[in-house]
């Protein structure tokens, strides 16, 4: 039997190869003669640097940047083909950098984000692949830009200081100061959502509340992100709140195009691409994916997903379909869409009600526990196709 293991991580408990480790070991104690193929995947979040360097035989590079509170702190990303930066923005500027009461999308910046582009600049590469999941920031990607050398000002000339809070300040900007270096660059940017920057499916209405933001707060930081499009629409003539996925990373989807020429692409595609993933479902038996949570949003360019319309679309006209498992953390409302989709099973590593918390401290050993329920299972279904 060939198990082709292809999951996201855990967020903010387990990388995705730790996950692939942990199934692999019950996959051995269960099937003596097993081949298993490893394919860490991320989707432009937490685990995309792991992925693509496993995958294109990469290596790291390290840089001292700032948290989105502007705390120092040593965040790495990665060299593949040895020109091309890849850069995890969740590295600088993302959430589980945060404790829980420390989460406030009005203070925190993606500044630290600009630092790593700017090391990555410093050692000499012109080419760009950032991933943008997992921010816990809603600054439309200012910080970022302050960092690379464009202006914020207020309406008495002053800089803007960093957060989400001062984008209703906003009276112009000043780009002479870009590094120069960005023009002769090509960049992309990977993501797993589509949303525009404003409005009831954007940046702030959709994300802001997981990254702190209390209603109190959503009004304001809805304004500043309305505000600031429209200074960006009347200095340079783009209009950032069409562009799909500018609302990705509290806007820094929209930062990255107005303000780099960078484009935006879907990232669980493109990094299905890099690792090649179509190639190595040749003879393959079972794929088994998964993620932290599977729910109606799994469907809209999420790991799970993304790899099964991958096996789908192997099988073609007339052959069959590779099946597929998800093996996640939990299961939220609307998780039978991903069925939809070419998943076949989706079994939950948490087997009763307990507090995240909990829930995360105790991944690895939920997981174990779930995987050798899975192959356990397994043997069963092909006792019985006996």
């Amino acid at each position: 039997m060939k198990i082709l293991l292809a999951p996201d991580s855990f967020k903010g408990s387990l990388s995705s190869l730790e996950v692939i480790n942990i199934i692999e070991e019950s996959a051995i104690k269960h099937f003596e003669k097993i081949e298993i193929i490893k394919v860490p995947i991320a989707d432009g979040g937490e685990g995309t640097v792991e992925a693509i360097v496993l995958a294109a035989n990469g290596k790291y590079e390290t840089a001292w940047v700032v948290d989105p509170l502007g705390r120092k702190l040593e965040a790495k990303y990665g060299v593949i083909n040895g020109k091309t930066a890849v850069i995890e923005m969740a590295q600088a500027s993302g959430l589980t950098l945060l404790k829980e009461d420390e989460r406030n999308p009005l203070k925190t910046t993606t500044f630290g984000t600009g630092q790593l582009i700017k090391d990555a600049l410093d050692k000499g590469y012109r080419s760009f692949l950032i991933g943008i999941g997992g921010s816990a920031t809603n600054d439309a990607g200012i910080g970022a830009a302050q960092a690379l050398g464009v202006r914020f000002m207020d309406s008495d000339g002053a800089d803007l200081g960093f957060g989400g809070q001062f984008l209703s300040r906003l009276e112009l900007f000043d780009m002479s100061g870009i590094d120069n270096r960005i023009r002769e660059s090509d960049i992309t940017v990977i993501s797993d959502v589509t949303n525009p920057l404003t409005g009831q499916t954007g940046a702030t209405r959709v994300f802001a509340k997981q990254k702190g933001a209390k209603e109190e707060m959503i009004l304001e930081l809805e304004n500043g992100m309305n505000h600031f499009a429209k200074i960006v629409k009347s200095q340079l003539g783009i209009d950032i709140d069409s562009i799909k996925g500018a609302g990705a990373a509290g806007g820094l989807g929209a930062c990255l195009v107005a303000f780099f020429g960078a484009n935006i692409k879907s990232g669980i595609d493109t990094i299905l691409d890099i690792v090649d993933f179509d190639g190595k479902l040749e003879d393959v038996d079972l794929v088994i994916t998964g993620e932290g949570r599977i729910d109606s949003q799994s469907a809209f360019g999420k790991v799970p997903v993304g790899v099964a319309k991958r096996c789908v679309e192997h099988g073609g006209a007339g052959s069959k379909k590779i099946p597929v498992i998800a093996l996640v953390g939990s299961i939220g409302e609307g998780a039978e869409a991903a069925y939809v989709h070419g998943i076949d099973c989706i079994i939950s590593s948490v087997r009763e009600p307990m507090p995240l918390e909990k829930a995360i401290s105790n991944a690895d050993q939920n997981l174990r526990q779930a995987a050798d329920d899975l192959f356990r299972l397994l043997k069963c279904g092909i006792h019985l196709g006996r």
